[in-house]
């Protein structure tokens, strides 16, 4: 059967650019390739086809004299040049391709070293006080060890793992191929032993063969002051145990201060309110307010208006880095009463007129001598 034109094969017009063919070449090895259409009968002569078509149009020489004879142009001694890869031994831009058939091991042994443990995670709930001057906790936490009654080996007391007969101990097999490209060996993981290299063919009876126990661990942490919800505190080598000989990962406690209904927390700061009466707040008066060392005294200056603040230095939360706290701000709020004794409306009235201050819209309004013997006399 007559050869299709090599341009036709790889779908490209006959002015295109060399990215143009390695595309279009990409693309046809993916869809043609044997290993990936191995119900495809067709497939190995496809993909042997766009190899062909690629050598010759990715080579300059090849390709100028394919333009002006043709196929007969590799009749007369045009082949022996064109790598698919981008010139002689060079993976170039199609490493990929091997990839995506082999697994991207290429022949290669892969070496299982020690591996480090994993790290584990704990959630701690703290009150203000504990996050705004730190406290020592002690916590349990479930965290793998080696078992004691097999040390570690998971054969039961008195025998040991044998060599797996699968990959003779090295953890990995190795699966030849032969593909258009040549023989390229692929290794994988051992699916026998798991790639240990070793079989426990009579598991201890504590560690059911695993090698390991998970137990509950008593652990002592240090929370600095400072620290707020999201804060996260790293414990090296408290996580879970390495394996083969790897070292441990780490213990991450993330905080969670749970909200506090005296305090609101402004980074370091804190902010809480105190209610006085509006005769207070004109007079002066000494009030009690929570703070986090406990009540404490604090004197609210006559003339304080609604939504006033009075600072108390140093006494909010720790600086988790440098020394010294934040502050409390106190915000002063203002009582109005709704509902007035005639007594009280009375003396309320008379200060407002000594103020010489307008007032109405309520109840009757306080009256004067003028007023009151006005209504001693329609009473007669």
């Amino acid at each position: 059967m007559a050869k299709r034109d090599y341009y036709e094969v790889l779908g490209v017009p006959k002015n295109a650019s060399e990215a143009d063919l390695k595309k279009a070449f990409r693309g046809l090895a993916r869809q043609y390739h044997p290993d990936a259409n191995k119900d495809d009968p067709n497939a190995a002569e496809k993909f042997k086809e766009v190899n062909e078509a690629y050598q010759v149009l990715s080579d300059a020489d090849r390709r100028a004299k394919y333009d002006q004879f043709g196929h007969a142009a590799e009749q007369m001694g045009g082949a022996g040049g064109g790598n698919p890869f981008g010139g002689a031994g060079n993976m170039g831009d199609f490493g990929d391709i091997f990839d995506m058939f082999f697994g991207g091991q290429m022949g290669r042994r892969q070496q299982r070293g020690p591996t480090r443990g994993d790290d584990l995670q704990y959630e701690m709930d703290l009150t203000l006080e504990e996050a705004a001057f730190g406290i020592k906790k002690e916590i349990r936490i479930p965290r793998t060890e080696d078992c004691q009654t097999c040390k570690g080996s998971g054969a039961k007391p008195g025998t040991s793992p044998v060599t797996c007969s699968k990959c003779k101990g090295t953890g990995q097999i190795q699966m030849a191929q032969n593909t258009i490209f040549g023989r390229f060996v692929n290794v994988a993981t051992c699916d026998r032993c798991g790639g240990d290299g070793k079989i426990v063919e009579s598991p201890c009876v504590s560690c059911r063969g695993k090698g390991i126990v998970q137990k509950m661990h008593n652990v002592e942490v240090n929370i600095p002051g400072g620290v707020e919800t999201g804060s996260r505190l790293r414990m090296s080598g408290y996580g879970e145990r390495g394996d083969r000989g790897g070292p441990p990962g780490d213990l991450y406690i993330v905080m969670r201060v749970r909200p506090d209904s005296r305090f609101q927390r402004e980074g370091d700061d804190l902010i809480s309110e105190v209610t006085i009466s509006m005769i207070q707040a004109a007079l002066g008066v000494e009030v009690e307010v929570p703070t986090l060392e406990g009540p404490e005294k604090v004197t609210i200056p006559e003339g304080t208006q609604h939504g006033d603040t009075i600072r108390l230095k140093g006494k909010g939360v720790k600086h988790l880095r440098g020394g010294g706290r934040g502050d409390q701000h106190v915000v002063v709020k203002v009582f109005v009463p709704t509902k007035l004794q005639p007594k009280e409306r009375e003396l309320l009235q008379e200060l407002a007129e000594l103020r010489g201050e307008k007032t109405g819209g309520g109840e009757k309004q306080h009256k004067g001598l003028f007023d009151k013997v006005k209504d001693a006399i329609n009473n007669l």
